[in-house]
């Protein structure tokens, strides 16, 4: 076996960190429409379940797709870490709060996709915490991108920094959390 997983290694090569970053927020919105008009067309009572569907292929599905696949690449090497880029606007805890700014675009696409990413981050954490392996996740902030139509504030290097700080932390660092730039904490 040992001669096995080395041949592997060498075909293969070598996974240490996994930072899953990618995710659609829509499939339809039109172009100039603001966040809050979306939000209004993905209400539970409206939204198309294909609408829904296809977010959460990509950012439910997708991230647990690609962790079934890369989990025996980073089960080899001690230490490994995953990073799950998740999002403030999928915090339940937050949501259900009135004075949350987003709460009112809180809804069963985007939002709830990345509440379920949360989830997801949390079983995997618990699984690996006895291997070794960190599983976190980390919000980027509001940033620039097509994702949000680049009416995000902040630049694609700025969002980077919190999922490389917690790639990049020791072997005793947590698992199973939620953070922000400087290791500010979301509730999940």
């Amino acid at each position: 076996m040992h001669c096995h997983r080395n041949s592997r290694n060498s075909e293969f090569g070598r996974l240490d960190v996994l930072i899953q970053n990618a995710a659609i927020s829509n499939t339809n919105k039109r172009l100039g429409q603001s966040v809050e008009e979306y939000a209004a067309t993905t209400r539970p009572s409206n939204v198309s379940l294909d609408e829904m569907r296809a977010v959460w292929e990509t950012n439910v599905l997708g991230v647990f797709a690609v962790y079934q696949a890369m989990l025996p690449l980073l089960r080899e090497m001690p230490g490994a870490r995953i990073v799950n880029v998740s999002s403030g606007a999928g915090s339940l805890t937050r949501n259900v709060d009135p004075a949350f700014s987003l709460r009112s675009i809180f809804g069963p696409v985007y939002p709830a996709s990345k509440t379920a990413l949360n989830a997801l981050t949390v079983a995997m954490s618990i699984e690996l915490e006895p291997e070794g392996i960190k599983v976190n996740a980390v919000s980027p902030g509001f940033i620039k991108t097509n994702l949000n139509g680049y009416a995000g504030t902040g630049t694609v290097e700025e969002g980077a920094r919190e999922a490389v700080r917690v790639a990049l932390l020791g072997p005793d660092s947590p698992t199973g959390t939620f953070t922000r730039w400087e290791n500010e904490t979301i509730p999940w």
